[in-house]
């Protein structure tokens, strides 16, 4: 489990993580969410030792990180797929890494084939690596030692379709066997397929989080009538506002049934009445975080429970 208590981190005059608190839980993927900036890759060096932080605490397990006796058999980080020794080979490099870690030279191995970077790949330095080569080398250093927790940052970028799919499954089966997964990533479809609860940072402050049902799932009905206004006259006779919501339908905050009741009591024919649809994770990122988009962003969604507007 990875515990964050009122972290805060300043640079200068800048806050660039202000009183972030959240836990990722053993057995579920967490996403960790943002705009660039926001203070994600802050929030993940702090988690792992690399920069102190001003206020508050980051555990992993109820320890420090720094504190935690051979920390990679117990934690797994890819921060930087890029940031492995480019005058190495990749067999090289896991090799160093199992070295350190006191694991048999046979767990190397084990690695290359669960990330599928084959023999010949495994003996060219990494300055020749493409980057979704470099994020499998980075993702096998992360698994080497068995680690309860893993912790990766953008460990998508640069894989290929087949690529995305072999690490969602890779992670899904790491949490389902009682791993600790923290995700952040910029493939918003990807992270929403996977995750089980979400973090939603902007401006180095929590703006959302939960569970990604509760957080993307939006109450109210979708209707759709033979007399369009007919049916928003009644339902607005019975104090039921109804909104556009596409293809000549109407949206109302209230239960398909309190729906149905006022249009059988009006006469009014049905053509389509179901539980509204829930907004995705792209536009209540988008909405949450427009206040740091460096582009105007227009949205349709509602701001979600709890969440600023």
């Amino acid at each position: 489990m990875i515990k964050f208590e009122g972290v805060s981190k300043t640079y200068g005059g800048f806050k660039a993580v202000d009183d972030v608190s959240f836990v990722a839980e053993a057995g579920r993927v967490t996403g960790f969410l943002g705009p660039n900036g926001a203070g994600k890759s802050t929030s993940m060096r702090i988690m792992v030792g690399l920069t102190p932080p001003d206020r508050g605490t980051s555990t992993i397990g109820g320890h420090n990180y720094a504190d935690i006796p051979n920390p990679g058999r117990h934690v797994g980080v890819l921060l930087d797929a890029s940031a492995q020794h480019a005058g190495r080979t990749g067999r090289e490099v896991l090799a160093l890494s199992a070295l350190t870690m006191g694991l048999p030279e046979s767990r190397v191995d084990e690695m290359l084939t669960l990330v599928g970077l084959t023999e010949n790949e495994s003996g060219r330095r990494v300055r020749n690596y493409s980057l979704g080569m470099r994020q499998r080398l980075g993702l096998a250093n992360a698994l080497i030692g068995d680690p309860s927790v893993l912790i990766l940052d953008e460990p998508a970028n640069g894989l290929d379709p087949a690529g995305i799919h072999w690490m969602r499954t890779l992670l899904r089966g790491y949490a389902e066997r009682g791993g600790t997964v923290l995700l952040s990533s910029h493939l918003l479809h990807e992270v929403e397929m996977i995750a089980d609860e979400l973090v939603l940072i902007g401006r180095g402050r929590i703006v959302a989080q939960g569970t990604k049902a509760e957080l993307l799932q939006t109450a109210g009905t979708f209707v759709k009538a033979e007399s369009p206004e007919k049916l928003t006259a009644a339902l607005g006779e019975a104090g039921i506002k109804a909104s556009a919501s596409g293809d000549g339908g109407f949206r109302a905050e209230v239960d398909p049934i309190d729906v149905g009741r006022v249009a059988a009591a009006a006469g009014v024919v049905l053509m389509e009445l179901k539980p509204a649809e829930g907004a995705g994770l792209e536009e209540l990122f988008l909405e949450l975080t427009a206040d740091d988009a460096r582009e105007p962003v227009g949205t349709t969604g509602t701001t979600q429970q709890g969440a600023p507007a």
